[in-house]
């Protein structure tokens, strides 16, 4: 009787720790926080590297995961006139716009999204 209480207790604990694996398999390890599948990205319609005379490096904070990075990008492409890529590497940000851009412009958009701007170049 005792053996099989244990067995049973260590069945649950493998089907446990199995199901735990998968997620982490489909979705990524989240650092920030969630565990959910990683926003949609949003895609910019117009690629074309010569409409967007304007392109600015930014170094921001609290990047720290592919879920940090689509975060970021997701809230910077959803502006018009703007196509951002995120290094996850560096914190860099590489942003291309068709119109002159602040450093509250993108300050704003980001701390919106839950991370803070340090360096614009």
């Amino acid at each position: 009787m005792g053996t099989t209480i244990v067995i049973f207790i260590l069945a649950i604990i493998v089907v446990c720790a199995i199901l735990s694996i998968r997620k982490r398999i489909k979705y990524g390890s989240a650092c920030c926080g969630t565990r959910d599948a990683a926003p949609k990205k949003i895609k910019v319609k117009d690629k074309n590297k010569s409409h967007y005379p304007h392109t600015y490096t930014l170094i921001v904070d609290g990047m720290h995961c592919s879920n940090c990075a689509r975060r970021v990008e997701n809230a910077l492409n959803s502006k018009e006139g703007v196509w951002a890529s995120v290094k996850l590497e560096d914190n860099t940000v590489l942003v291309r716009s068709k119109n002159p851009m602040k450093w509250e412009d993108f300050s704003k958009t980001i701390s919106d999204a839950g991370y803070t701007l340090i360096e614009f170049k």
